[in-house]
Order: C-alpha cells, then sequence, then structure tokens
C-alpha cells in the first residue's frame, strides 16, 4: 500500500482542516489512523468511514479533550488497544484567540497554552516509551510558522507555539539514536475552513470581494501569496515519517511561503 502499510498513526484534532489533510496523506501512505477531535457525531463517522473507504486502512475516532490530562492518555491508550500500537503520533490540535497583551482574557491564555502546548507533552510522556522499545517511531508537532516568528495580538499561541518548537527539540535530543525522530512542521497561512471565515469576515468588514480578502491577508505575511495546503502539510508529515528522513530530527520545517525568511 505504501511506505507506511503496517503503521498506526494518532492525529489529534484531526476531523477538519490541517489535521484531516496530515490523516488523509498518513492514510494514503498505508498507516492506520486515529482520528481525534469534536463535532456532530454523525458528521465525524461520515468523515471516518468516508477515509477508511477511499484509503483501503482501518481509521478510529477517539473524542479525546486535549485539555484534560486523562483524556489524551486515554487516547494514547485506545489506539493501542484498539489497532495495536502508537507508531506515529502527530500533535496538531490548536486553537486561537487574539487580543492586545493588557487586555487579552486570561481564561483563553490557559485554554490556548494547554491544548496547543501541554497537550502534545501529554501524547508524547504517554506514546514515546513503547516507540522507543520497538526502536521506531515518529512524532510530528505542527507549530506553525508562530513556533519561529511573532505576530501582534496573538500572544498565547506565539508562546504556546514557540514552546512546541522547544519541546520538539529535547524529545529529539532524548529519543537521539533509539529509531524515534521528533521534528515541527511550522505552516503559514493555509486554507482551512478557519482561515476561509477569517477571509469572509475581512471581505465584509472592508467591502472587498473574497478574492480581494485573500490577497490581502497574503500579502500581509507570505510572499509566495498562495496558500500552502492542508494536503502539502500532510505530505510533509509523510515525508518525515519514510526511511529518507530517518536523520532529520529536532528540525522546524517551514511550508510558509517564505514568510519566516523575512
Amino acid at each position: 500500500m505504501g511506505t507506511l502499510n503496517g503503521k498506526v498513526a494518532v492525529v489529534t484534532g484531526s476531523t477538519s482542516g490541517i489535521g484531516f489533510g496530515i490523516a488523509g496523506a498518513l492514510a494514503g501512505a498505508g498507516a492506520d489512523i486515529v482520528l481525534n477531535g469534536f463535532g456532530e457525531a454523525a458528521e465525524i463517522e461520515r468523515v471516518r468511514a468516508g477515509l477508511a473507504a477511499d484509503s483501503g486502512v482501518r481509521v478510529i475516532h477517539h473524542g479525546a479533550d486535549m485539555s484534560r490530562s486523562e483524556e489524551v492518555a486515554a487516547l494514547v491508550g485506545h489506539a493501542v488497544d484498539t489497532l495495536g500500537a502508537v507508531d506515529i503520533l502527530v500533535n496538531n490540535a490548536g486553537i486561537q484567540h487574539t487580543s492586545p497583551i493588557e487586555s487579552f482574557p486570561t481564561e483563553r491564555w490557559d485554554a490556548i497554552l494547554s491544548i496547543n502546548l501541554t497537550s502534545s507533552f501529554h501524547t508524547i510522556r504517554a506514546a514515546l516509551p513503547a516507540m522507543r522499545e520497538r526502536g521506531w517511531g515518529r512524532v510530528v508537532n505542527v507549530a506553525s510558522v508562530h513556533g519561529l516568528v511573532a505576530s501582534v495580538h496573538k500572544a498565547a499561541y506565539v508562546a504556546a507555539k514557540h514552546g512546541l518548537v522547544g519541546l520538539t527539540k529535547v524529545v529529539a535530543l532524548e529519543s537521539a539514536g533509539s529509531g524515534v525522530t521528533c521534528n515541527a512542521n511550522c505552516p503559514g497561512w493555509v486554507l482551512t475552513p478557519l482561515v476561509q471565515r477569517q477571509i469572509d469576515a475581512h471581505a465584509e468588514r472592508e467591502g472587498l470581494t473574497g478574492a480581494e480578502a485573500s490577497e490581502a491577508l497574503l500579502a500581509e505575511k507570505q510572499p509566495s501569496r498562495t496558500f500552502a495546503t492542508p494536503d502539502q502539510i500532510g505530505q510533509l508529515a509523510v515525508f518525515l515519517c519514510s526511511p529518507a528522513a530517518d536523520q532529520i530530527t529536532g528540525a522546524s520545517m517551514p511550508i510558509d511561503g517564505a514568510w519566516s525568511a523575512q
């Protein structure tokens, strides 16, 4: 089926957007998939069944709340109990809030740090020992270009993503030589439903067409003037799980149209 045939991948925050793109790419390479995320049960089942049918791999869903450490541990345990192992762990779950720091709600700070950073500590802590015992494993942290550079009004998100890049480096060092690698994907603007809502809101607010609002959003940050796609980010994850990437670990890999090159 592919380079990842027989592997099991847990992808957090994967019922839509970037996470689903990563799950789809890994499934296309042959990995069995554990989806995670909130939503209507019927829609999640449609997504799960569709991915399984399209890829021919086993696909299950676990609705762990990534802000709760006991549920994060249960997600990893359920993957092992149901599919036999966790060979690949992709930490993608994330939330956002924008505000100047002096008015940033403390409860939003706590929530963003919990889901965007602390949940990755808990998933890695649960999955890493068995990866080392088997002598093979891949951890891919979706850290965002904001793990490398900052933007105004995103104090919690930038702090969490910078922390995730640091966590990536520590796990890589502690796992060096074990057959386990840990890397960070750092996407810039990606055209997901969440970003589309931002575009639509900007268009309405400024009296622009959708195309004009998209161009304005890209022009501010992303020199390529083109959105990255969830599938491109997924294919980078597949590469990091391939034998070609055996000696890539502790890296933070931008997929941002030169945003972070400025």
